[in-house]
């Protein structure tokens, strides 16, 4: 145990170094740290924590299956959030699917699948908590390239530049994403907060 402690104040690369080179410890404080940021993001994605929680599994068992192909390029951070979006993008594609194959093949008279309330009870939530719940609610409306540089920026609080290289795209374009989600939630929010 003595051991885990120094990793502690290991960088993210020198974390996924030592578990390339065998450190089981180091992989085991990978986790720990990255554990709820991808849950909290993931499950902001997909507004479904038990699919969020699966996918981060995924995640890292990936980690810890492709510990190799890890090069020291990009931040280890950029790498992880990678995959785990990319998993989480393949779920949404999935639910689509599933989505309309459930709705075509329904015959006549069947009803839609009960949609859970997820109503806020005013009488137990402060003010705070109810615009934070109507924002998120807003957020998880926005088509899915909005809605990740949103969680990516403004929920997990990464840095544009981060968030291009995670998604791919140009740094521009992530800005430019960032805003124009950012203004659709205020337009749908005006007069309402």
């Amino acid at each position: 145990m003595p051991e885990t402690m120094p990793l502690k104040g290991l960088t993210d690369e020198q974390l996924i170094a030592r578990f390339q080179g065998g450190d089981q410890a180091a992989f085991d404080q990978i986790v720990e740290r990255y554990q709820g940021q991808l849950i909290n993001f993931v499950g902001r994605l997909l507004n479904d924590r038990n699919a969020a929680e699966d996918i981060v599994q995924e995640t890292f068992l990936r980690v810890y299956r492709n510990k190799h192909r890890y090069k020291e390029i990009a931040r280890f951070s950029t790498w992880i959030y990678t995959i785990a979006g990319n998993l989480a993008r393949t779920e949404l594609r999935r639910r689509k699917i599933r989505n309309f194959f459930s709705i075509s093949q329904r015959g006549e008279g069947e009803k839609d699948y009960e949609i859970p309330d997820t109503e806020i009870d005013v009488e137990k939530s402060v003010e705070g908590s109810l615009i934070k719940d109507m924002i998120m609610r807003e957020v998880m409306n926005l088509p899915v390239y909005f809605r990740e540089v949103i969680i990516l920026r403004d929920i997990q609080d990464l840095s544009y530049e981060e968030i291009s290289q995670i998604l791919k795209v140009p740094l521009g374009t992530v800005k430019s994403r960032v805003n124009r989600g950012r203004s659709q939630i205020q337009k749908r929010l005006k007069g309402r907060i």
